[in-house]
């Protein structure tokens, strides 16, 4: 016969080694010194993130971040394959920006809701394959994008279905793709950002308007603000020429101007 307190020393070991192997690991790296394709990429990430916070700047329930590790299981974190998408937003949750990744454990189990990867030679196969698969088969993130920017007629999009199966986004006229979850459109634009020209990829709202950088809608303001001030100026300048005419037609019918300024009943 086995003795009661062996028993339980078996069960208490085997319980030990159960929480050792699934246990959430503690020593995740979130920065692996890899950097983006070019100088190109890593403008249009920081375009697409920028956009967003804009964007959605009357919320305070959303995360969005770029080349962030999103760890979301074990297996994963043993075959050291945790390289995250270069854009990637996620709505109904704590706005914290000081996190350093995306850990779905941590996160009540939230994937993202919005992927965007930006396609390189060295990364294509891979974001329209492997990637592709792992967002639709494990993250079942609704809505997923790749663009090439060093390829204006690259975009391509898809959408879960009911099956939670991705199925391509059928573009607008203009050749945008409707971002659902975002309720924006996803499009190109050619423009200059941070002194290069190009033709990004960006968010455009429902009614087609770009959704500006903050440094670009504070440049709208800030012009906005002058047209306003130079119309007041336009204005007083027309009411100066006008109250001048008016007291050149009175001196030619032999009125003093001031003193029907002093005096009103004067007849």
């Amino acid at each position: 016969m086995i003795p009661v307190e062996s028993i339980g020393q078996g069960i208490d070991r085997e319980a030990k080694l159960f929480f050792e192997e699934h246990k959430p690991p503690t020593d995740l790296i979130f920065d692996d010194g890899a950097e983006m394709e070019s100088n190109r990429h890593r403008i249009a990430m920081t375009v697409l993130i920028r956009s967003v916070e804009q964007g959605l700047a009357n919320r305070n329930d959303f995360f969005v971040g770029g080349n962030m590790f999103i760890y979301y299981s074990a297996k994963q974190i043993r075959n050291q394959d945790f390289r995250g998408p270069d854009f990637f937003a996620v709505l109904g949750v704590d706005s914290n920006p000081s996190r350093q990744g995306w850990v779905v454990w941590e996160e009540n189990g939230r994937y993202p809701d919005v992927i965007v990867e930006l396609l390189s030679p060295s990364t294509a196969n891979q974001d329209t394959g492997k990637k592709k698969d792992i967002y639709e088969q494990v993250f079942r993130t609704p809505d997923y994008f790749v663009f090439d920017p060093f390829e204006p007629n690259s975009l391509q999009g898809w959408r879960l279905d009911a099956n939670l199966r991705y199925q391509p986004l059928v573009p607008n006229e203009r050749g945008w793709l409707w971002c659902e979850t975002l309720g924006f459109w996803l499009g190109t634009w050619e423009g200059i950002v941070d002194r290069e020209t190009a033709t990004w990829v960006r968010f455009f709202d429902e009614s087609g308007n770009l959704v500006l950088l903050p440094e670009e809608a504070a440049q709208q303001q800030a012009e906005a603000a002058q047209q306003q001030a130079e119309a007041a100026q336009q204005q007083a300048e027309q009411e100066r020429q006008r109250a001048s005419r008016l007291e050149a037609r009175l001196r030619e019918l032999g009125e003093d101007p001031n003193d029907l300024t002093l005096n009103p009943n004067h007849s």
